[in-house]
């Protein structure tokens, strides 16, 4: 359903969803006082863990995680970098937060990609897929140094990454092209989750007992 660029330019994006998310792992284990073992693990967790599940869920196996060196070693390479400059970087809290959000962008359309190549135009699996990249390894991220995780409790997360899925999906079913489509989604949910952070967007919660 795509020429073999488009393919190339999707799994270079799934390349750097990786490496941001598996940045925002080794800052998550540095700010715990992990060692370096700790770090390059997390690391590695956050930045594959929701391709992984992706993959499995849409019936692609073995997972790209697992044939491809790659996303391993760029999940190793971003925390060995992290652990060396994490005492220039350690101020800049804000360095994590656009990593997280682009790494919420581009997994949510790479997941829908994805999807897509398999299952055509189901809004069902396009959305299952992308929201399963984007939020899976920033909730194994959270649970591995045992906090709430972000999907659960910060401004839009999943909100964003559902809302840049639909925008692909819609822009697919007027027959514009797929890297159009994708760009715009990964856009629109990365800049949508940088401004809910910016302006403190929240969901409604449920009230507390007066």
């Amino acid at each position: 359903m795509a020429d073999t660029p488009f393919l190339f330019l999707i799994y270079v994006f799934d390349l750097f969803g990786t490496m941001a998310f598996a940045v925002t792992g080794a800052f998550k284990a540095i700010e715990h006082k992990s060692d370096i073992v700790g770090i390059l693990i997390l690391s590695i967790i956050t930045g594959i863990a929701g391709g992984t599940i992706r993959d499995i869920v849409i019936g692609r196996f073995p997972p790209n995680s697992i044939i491809d060196p790659l996303y391993i070693g760029i999940s190793t390479a971003s925390g060995m970098v992290l652990f060396f400059l994490y005492p220039h970087l350690k101020k800049h809290w804000n360095l994590f937060l656009k990593f997280d959000a682009i790494g919420l962008g581009v997994f949510s359309i790479t997941g829908a990609t994805f999807a897509y190549q398999i299952f055509g135009l189901n809004f069902l699996a396009i959305a299952v897929a992308g929201i399963l990249t984007a939020a899976g390894g920033g909730i194994l991220r959270d649970v591995f140094v045992n906090e709430i995780p972000f999907v659960f409790v910060k401004e839009l997360y999943v909100a964003a990454s559902f809302v840049g899925i639909l925008s692909f999906y819609v822009i697919m079913l007027v027959q514009i092209p797929l890297y159009l489509a994708s760009i715009v989604g990964i856009l629109i949910t990365t800049v949508l989750r940088m401004v809910a952070m910016k302006y403190n967007w929240n969901l409604p919660r449920a009230r507390e007992k007066i």
